[in-house]
C-alpha cells in the first residue's frame, strides 16, 4: 500500500512539473512576443507599407501618364521626323544605309530556321544589309545544321555569315561584342539584334531605320514582342498578362517622358555610333541589354518604344526554363543597380531630375521593391499576423491597393481578364523565387552571374506529344522544388490557423496560395518535358 502511494506521489509530482515547465514556456513566450516579436512584426509591416505605396504611386502616375498621352498624345511619327527612303535612279541602292543584322544562338534547334529564314526575308536591298549568325554552340550536329543552314540561304545571294568562338565568354554579350570586330561590319551604320526565336516581319527595318536615319539623337528604336505560344498553357497565358503590362505601360511611359528604357535585348536597333560611345558590350552583369541601355542614355542618346512595330516570339512554357529565366532577369537588374549607381550619380550629360528617375523609379521601385514586397507582404506578412493577432494590417493595404494594382496589370490584355486570380497567385509564387534572385544580385552572393539560356521548343504540340509519349519517364525529384513546397506547407497551416481561431478570415487568400505553391513546387505547371 505504501509503494503504491509513493508511485501515485510521484506520478502527480511529474505531472505537475510537466504542467509547470509548460506554464513556464508559455509565460517565457509570452514576454518574448511582446517584447521582440510583436514589435519586430510591426515594423517589418510598418516597412512593407511604405514599400508598397512606393510601387502603388509609380503604377498608378505611369498609367495616368500612358493613357492621357493615348488619347492627347503624339504618334512616335509626329514627335520624330520619319520618312521613307526613296530609290533613287542614280545613287541606286546607296541611299540605304548599311544594316548589321546579329543573331545570336546556343543550341537552338527548334528555331534557328524560323528565325534566319524571317531575317533573310528582310525588306532592304541585298548589297545594303549584312546579316550574322553568332552560334555558340555546343552540340556539333546543331552546328551544322545552322551553318548548312546559312550556306543555303548564302547560295541566294544574301549577304549571311556563320561565326563560331572557341569559347563562351561573355555569353550572349561575349559573342556580339565579337561579331562587331569582323571587317565586314565596319562600315554599317545600324545593328539589329534578334534572340533566336525571333521572327520580324519583312517592314520591320523600312519601319524603324528612318527614325534613327532623319533623327541624330536617336541611338535605339525598339519594337514590341508578340507572342506565337501564349495559347500553349496557363503558364504562358499568365506571362503575356505580366509582359503586355511592361511594353504597353513601362516601356511607353519610358519612351515619352525621358527617352529612356530598358532595351529588351532584342527587336531592337541600335545606332552603332551610340553603341561605341557607350563602350560598347559588357559582360559584368546578366542584363548586358539593360547595362549597354543605361550607360548610352548617360550619354545623352535618347530612345523610342513603337508599340505597334510587333516581332513574333516565344514565351517559355516549361517550368524549369522560366524559372531560369525569370532568375536572370530579377538578379541581373539589381546587381546592376549595384555597380552604376554612383556611375549614375556622378555623371554630368543628364540632368538630376532623369538620375533620380533612373536610381528611384527605374532601378529601385521596379527592379527591387516591385521584386522583395510581394513576397515579403503576401506571403510573409499576411500569414505573420495570422499567428501574431496583436499586429493589424491596414484594409488599404490588404484589400483596396492589391486590387488597383492587379486591375492595372489585367487591363492590358483584356482577354485574359478572367485569369486574374490565377496570375495573381502564380505571380506571388514566383515573387519568392524573384525576391531571392534579387538579395543574390544585390550582394552578389552565389549564382550572381548565372547564365542558362531560356530553352525554345518551337512547335508545341510536338512538345506535348513527346510528353504523353514518355509520361512515366519522369523522376519526382526532377520536378520537385523543395522552397515552393515548403512554403506552401507554412501557408496552408496558418491558414488552418486563421479558418480555426483568426479574425480576419485571410484563410480564403492564404488556402488558395498555399495551393498554388504546392502546386508549383510538384512541378505541375507548363508543359511538361522529360529529359532526354
Amino acid at each position: 500500500m505504501e509503494k503504491l502511494l509513493t508511485m501515485e506521489f510521484l506520478s502527480d509530482l511529474f505531472v505537475g512539473a510537466q504542467d509547470d515547465i509548460v506554464g513556464q514556456i508559455m509565460v517565457i513566450w509570452g514576454q518574448f512576443k511582446v517584447s521582440f516579436v510583436v514589435p519586430f512584426l510591426r515594423i517589418f509591416m510598418y516597412i512593407n507599407l511604405v514599400m508598397s505605396v512606393m510601387l502603388f504611386t509609380e503604377m498608378i502616375y505611369m498609367a495616368i501618364v500612358v493613357a492621357i498621352n493615348k488619347v492627347f498624345g503624339k504618334k512616335a511619327e509626329q514627335r520624330y521626323k520619319w520618312e521613307p527612303f526613296q530609290d533613287d535612279a542614280e545613287l541606286g541602292s546607296s541611299v540605304y544605309p548599311l544594316v548589321l543584322v546579329q543573331l545570336p544562338m546556343f543550341n537552338e534547334k527548334e528555331v534557328y530556321q524560323l528565325s534566319i529564314g524571317a531575317v533573310c526575308r528582310l525588306s532592304w536591298p541585298s548589297d545594303r544589309i549584312v546579316i550574322q549568325v553568332l552560334d555558340d554552340s555546343t552540340d556539333p550536329l546543331i552546328k551544322g545544321m545552322m551553318e548548312k543552314e546559312c550556306q543555303s540561304w548564302a547560295s541566294k545571294g544574301i549577304d549571311i555569315h556563320y561565326q563560331v568562338r572557341d569559347n563562351r565568354k561573355g555569353y550572349k554579350a561575349g559573342a556580339l561584342k565579337e561579331g562587331l570586330t569582323h571587317h565586314y561590319v565596319q562600315h554599317c551604320e545600324y545593328v539589329v539584334i534578334f534572340d533566336a526565336d525571333f521572327q520580324p516581319e519583312p517592314d520591320f527595318l523600312t519601319r524603324t531605320i528612318p527614325f534613327l536615319h532623319h533623327n541624330p539623337e536617336l541611338g535605339l528604336v525598339q519594337g514590341r514582342w508578340k507572342f506565337v505560344n501564349a495559347n500553349d498553357c496557363l503558364m504562358t497565358r499568365i506571362q503575356e498578362m505580366s509582359l503586355d503590362y511592361h511594353f504597353k505601360v513601362e516601356q511607353e511611359y519610358g519612351s515619352i517622358t525621358f527617352a529612356f528604357f530598358g532595351f529588351n535585348g532584342t527587336a531592337g536597333v541600335w545606332r552603332m555610333a551610340a553603341l561605341d560611345e557607350a563602350g560598347g558590350w559588357k559582360d559584368r552583369t546578366t542584363v548586358e541589354d539593360m547595362d549597354l541601355a543605361i550607360r548610352a542614355s548617360l550619354k545623352g542618346w535618347k530612345f523610342l518604344y513603337i508599340g505597334s512595330l510587333m516581332v513574333k516570339n516565344e514565351l517559355p512554357s516549361v517550368l524549369k526554363a522560366y524559372r531560369y529565366q525569370q532568375h536572370r532577369w530579377s538578379c541581373g537588374p539589381a546587381n546592376l543597380f549595384r555597380k552604376m549607381f554612383f556611375e549614375i550619380m556622378s555623371t554630368k550629360r543628364v540632368t538630376w531630375w532623369k538620375k533620380l528617375y533612373l536610381l528611384y523609379s527605374f532601378f529601385f521601385v521596379r527592379k527591387i521593391v516591385a521584386h522583395i514586397v510581394t513576397f515579403t507582404l503576401y506571403c510573409v506578412v499576411f500569414p505573420a499576423t495570422v499567428l501574431i493577432p496583436e499586429v493589424t494590417i491596414p484594409r488599404w493595404v490588404t484589400v483596396y491597393m492589391p486590387t488597383i494594382i492587379t486591375l492595372l496589370n489585367a487591363i492590358g490584355t483584356p482577354r485574359s481578364f478572367y485569369l486574374v486570380v490565377f496570375w495573381v497567385l502564380f505571380e506571388n509564387v514566383m515573387s519568392l523565387h524573384r525576391a531571392k534572385a534579387t538579395f543574390i544580385g544585390l550582394f552578389e552572393t552565389q549564382r550572381v552571374n548565372e547564365w542558362i539560356v531560356t530553352e525554345k521548343y518551337g512547335d508545341v504540340s510536338n512538345v506535348k506529344v513527346a510528353t504523353q509519349q514518355s509520361q512515366s519517364r519522369f523522376k519526382i525529384g526532377e520536378r520537385i522544388l523543395m522552397l515552393e513546397l515548403c512554403v506552401g506547407i507554412v501557408l496552408f497551416g496558418c491558414a488552418c490557423y486563421d479558418l480555426a481561431y483568426g479574425k480576419y478570415h485571410y484563410f480564403v487568400y492564404l488556402y488558395l496560395q498555399s495551393i498554388a505553391f504546392i502546386i508549383m513546387g510538384c512541378g505541375y505547371v507548363g508543359i511538361q518535358v522529360p529529359n532526354s
